[in-house]
């Protein structure tokens, strides 16, 4: 089983949304069931996103601007891989 460490340093994460693939880095350590903000690198831009009260993933602070259904899955997508 690979732990965050690993997979944050080495490997990156693939996407799909809607038809076009995408390719990610979680900058986020450690990430455990109450993280609520990630750093991820898409496509080698940094974006920030953050669990909102209504405990959807939402873009925060500056970086390229994403489709906020693409920020939903993004989060949902290391939520999943990480049992958040």
């Amino acid at each position: 089983m690979f732990t965050v460490e690993k997979i944050k340093m080495g490997l990156p994460l693939r996407i799909t949304f809607n038809d076009t693939d995408h390719v990610y880095q979680i900058n986020t350590s450690p990430i455990t069931p109450t993280t609520s903000e990630l750093e991820i690198l898409l496509n080698g831009e940094k974006i920030i996103l953050q669990k909102d009260a209504r405990r959807v993933w939402v873009q925060k602070g500056e970086g390229p601007v994403i489709d906020p259904e693409f920020a939903q899955a993004l989060g949902r997508s290391v939520a999943l891989r990480f049992r958040m």
